[in-house]
């Protein structure tokens, strides 16, 4: 599964009586689903998956699935605490038609939380997921900040693919990707290298599709390995041109003001909070800097760095979802204990995104 490019962790609307406002959360899927974001995360930290109860969660996957564009990658944040909570939500989102799953690293029995025991809960995961699986490192949330020789240690799970590391730790980027180069897995691609889903080709076939992906394939086990058609080679698939691209272990990261030295540590791509106020901004510096232009990619970066350490690194979701009212999307309220911004913090936020409305 190739999972290059900028993602909106899209935020869960409500009420103000804390109900979900679910024709805002397929308004705000269908306009993200018109930018140039490669896809989508559904039940990230910024959905506050956390404050949300089962049902809920269930919901709001359903409600996304259903309004999101059929050529976006679909991610749903499936971590909860225990392993086979975790796999119950996983399985759901399958079931509605999700590519991957993110699993957000275990963190309430901190002391517990050793080596041995991350290793049996990703991959007990893993090995079970009917998805591809990320992990999803968010140490400033969780207080627990995974090691970068576990991540390269379950980096050699077939169906682990890659990781969401939110530390912004670039270095820890850099580590991690030198430490992963070994690994080598195919991916299925359009013929312009852009993402292909299982669910996109039973779509493009106008049926399950089974038959026609490998599972292996897409989550690059060695099994699939040899018979694997050559990457130029262009094969149609039902209505779709499809090719093999090779991909490793992907790094992706989730701290937008240090998008670009993340990208030139090797990271892919990014699952950015501050996509949810502004995607076209942070995916014009991906762009650039796909295209090998660092003076454009950095004069990108420069102009949203300030807007987004303040707004998402400091006021957290009440500042992203107050973004997303300024530039058009809604944000709206966010669920207690979280508070909404006062006036002058309103003001400071309008300030910092006035040049970067998209």
């Amino acid at each position: 599964m190739l999972l290059h490019g900028i993602f909106p962790p899209i935020s869960t609307p409500f009420y103000p009586d804390g109900n979900v406002y679910f024709k805002k959360l397929e308004s705000n899927v269908e306009r993200y689903s018109r930018t140039p974001c490669a896809g989508i995360v559904v039940l990230g930290s910024t959905g506050e998956a956390i404050l949300l109860s089962d049902q809920e969660r269930r919901d709001v996957l359903k409600g996304a699935r259903d309004a999101a564009a059929p050529g976006k990658v679909l991610v749903a944040g499936t971590g909860i605490e225990s392993a086979i909570e975790t796999l119950r939500l996983t399985e759901y989102a399958a079931e509605l038609g999700f590519d991957v799953a993110m699993v957000r690293t275990p963190h309430y029995y901190k002391k517990q939380m050793q080596s041995a025991n991350i290793l049996a809960f990703y991959r007990t995961v893993a090995d079970r997921s009917p998805l591809p699986v990320i992990i999803y490192n968010f140490p400033q949330a969780t207080g627990y900040d995974i090691p970068a020789e576990l991540v390269v240690e379950l980096a050699e799970h077939p169906n682990l693919i890659g990781i969401k590391e939110s530390s912004g730790d670039v270095e820890k980027v850099r580590t991690m990707v030198e430490c992963t180069r070994h690994i080598r897995r195919s991916a299925t691609v359009t013929e312009t290298f852009e993402a292909v889903t299982p669910r996109m080709l039973a779509a493009s076939t106008g049926s399950g599709g089974g038959e026609l992906v490998q599972v292996g394939a897409m989550t690059g086990s060695d099994s699939v390995k040899s018979s694997k058609p050559s990457s130029s080679a262009v094969i149609v698939v039902g209505k779709m041109k499809t090719r093999q691209k090779e991909v490793g272990f992907q790094v992706l990261v989730g701290a937008a003001q240090k998008l670009q030295p993340s990208l030139d540590a090797g990271g892919v791509g990014a699952i950015l909070a501050f996509a949810c106020v502004a995607p076209t901004a942070c995916y014009e510096i991906y762009a650039a800097w796909k295209e090998g232009d660092a003076e454009l990619a950095n004069l990108k970066q420069e102009r949203i760095a300030e807007a987004a350490q303040r707004v998402v690194g400091e006021l957290g979701i009440p500042g992203v979802k107050y973004g997303m009212d300024f530039n058009g999307y809604f944000g709206g309220p966010a669920r207690l204990p979280l508070l909404p911004l006062i006036g002058t913090v309103k003001s400071e936020v309008e300030r910092l995104l006035g040049d970067i409305r998209n």
